[in-house]
């Protein structure tokens, strides 16, 4: 197995674009004289501050993350996709729940969130590192929940879209999902989640494979009840 990562083939001598700041300082200097001499070492941090993109439009379909036909769709914009960013230290997500639609459980690894309802309204839980049970209501435009660290959180939409957007307190936030194909929960067997939810057999089954997706999923039958017992546990 070869774990040597990305290999680049180069024909030719290799370079790395990058503006000519030199040149571009002296020439500046020369057509423009402010003073004494500056130092010719300077880095131009404040050309590459004032060259950087400064918005990004994640309410465009196109440039969702993901999404899913009848269920809806999630873009997330970060220091990676917006340089800026990693000066203010914020992240942010724009999501659309369709009627009936679930965002899976999941909580903030490094960053805390305060989400804001643009549109609709959805029901939200929320559970402290502790599993206490800290929110559980209904949430509608105008309205905003702020989410600590650490704090396990579910979003449901009821018959109608609900479309949010949030800001994150970290430059590139990192989220873990508490249910799902990626979740803690499809490694563990189903004998662990079976005594540590006390629910039998079959309902561990049903929660640890049921649920294929990894961010959005419908919300029907006792799927969504089984899932919110884990989040409130």
């Amino acid at each position: 197995q070869d774990n040597r990562g990305n290999i680049v083939r180069v024909k030719g001598p290799f370079q790395v674009v990058r503006p000519p700041l030199r040149q571009q300082y002296e020439s500046e200097q020369w057509r423009h004289p402010r003073g004494p001499p500056q130092s010719p070492q300077d880095n131009g941090l404040e050309e590459t501050i004032c060259s950087m993109r400064t918005h990004e439009n994640i309410d465009d379909p196109a440039r969702a993350d993901v999404y899913k036909p009848n269920l809806g769709r999630v873009t997330s914009v970060n220091s990676y996709t917006l340089p800026i960013l990693q000066y203010i230290r914020l992240s942010a997500t724009r999501g659309i729940l369709q009627g009936n639609a679930m965002a899976l459980p999941k909580y903030n690894m490094n960053a805390n969130e305060i989400l804001y309802c643009t549109q609709g309204q959805a029901r939200i839980q929320v559970v402290n590192d502790n599993g206490q049970n800290v929110l559980d209501q209904q949430v509608q435009k105008g309205q905003l929940v702020v989410i600590p660290q650490g704090f396990a959180y579910v979003v449901h939409s009821h018959g109608n879209n609900f479309e949010w957007i949030s800001f994150k307190t970290n430059a590139n936030a990192m989220v873990s999902t508490l249910a799902g194909r990626t979740s803690a929960l499809r490694a563990l067997p189903l004998e662990v989640i079976t005594n540590a939810f006390q629910i039998s057999l079959e309902e561990a089954r049903r929660i640890k494979f049921n649920t294929p997706e990894t961010t959005l999923t419908h919300a029907r039958g006792g799927q969504p009840q089984l899932i919110e017992e884990i989040v409130e546990a």
